[in-house]
């Protein structure tokens, strides 16, 4: 095959053009099986979106070695308007720090972009994590932009509707409750195809029930 065939089917998009990335613009899932389909784990500097089927499906505990690994006393893990108030007893019996985690509940959904994207651009949160509804294609285009100016790792935690949309978000990942653990589907990945479904074992510690809360801060406009 000559060369000029082989660029061809590359722009056509029969094939893709795998590009390396440096090992250190990755973060382990936690998860070797995800880890292997995701190219390495979790890409610095890019969204990635877990479409949930129900809250509550498993996708904090899916997140859970992440939050270990990038809690620092030098920045902050935020969570945005998250549907229940999390459950600090499970979170500190789980290794987080309740003092590195901010939460925040926002009034309207133009404070929820403003809040997630000044937090992508402030290079102050290690990691972010918003709970945004379907639709906001505008919005998620912005994040994904502040995302990668700083490097910051950000997780739209979003409705299976959503799925039918298009997304900026260079990683996709469909989530719902398995028998042990969760069902997970990468549906859409950095430089290469989407992957089959893969079933992971994260645990059965409820992260989010409406018990009791970490430190929240009301957003003000």
């Amino acid at each position: 095959m000559g060369t000029t065939s082989l660029n061809q089917m590359i722009h056509s998009g029969v094939l893709w053009q795998g590009q390396q990335a440096s090992v250190d613009n990755f973060v382990s899932t936690g998860f070797q099986q995800l880890d292997q389909q995701l190219g390495g784990g979790w890409q610095l500097g890019n969204l990635v979106e877990l479409l949930c089927q129900q809250p509550g499906c498993g996708e904090l505990r899916l997140l859970l070695p992440l939050l270990l690994e990038r809690q620092t006393p030098e920045k902050w893990l935020l969570w945005v308007d998250p549907p229940w108030l999390p459950y600090a007893p499970a979170l500190r019996a789980s290794g987080l720090n309740l003092d590195h985690i901010l939460v925040v509940h926002t009034r309207q959904l133009k404070e929820t972009g403003w809040v997630l994207e000044q937090a992508l651009k402030s290079g102050c949160c290690s990691a972010v994590l918003g709970w945004l509804p379907s639709g906001q294609e505008k919005m998620v285009r912005r994040l994904q932009v502040a995302a990668n100016e700083t490097g910051t790792l950000g997780f739209l935690l979003r409705p299976w509707a959503a799925r039918e949309q298009s997304s900026a978000a260079p990683y996709r990942l469909q989530l719902e409750p398995a028998s042990q653990g969760i069902s997970l589907t990468l549906l859409k990945r950095k430089g290469g195809w989407a992957q089959p479904e893969i079933n992971l074992a994260v645990g059965e510690d409820q992260l989010l029930p409406a018990l009791q809360a970490v430190p929240t801060l009301h957003a003000v406009g």
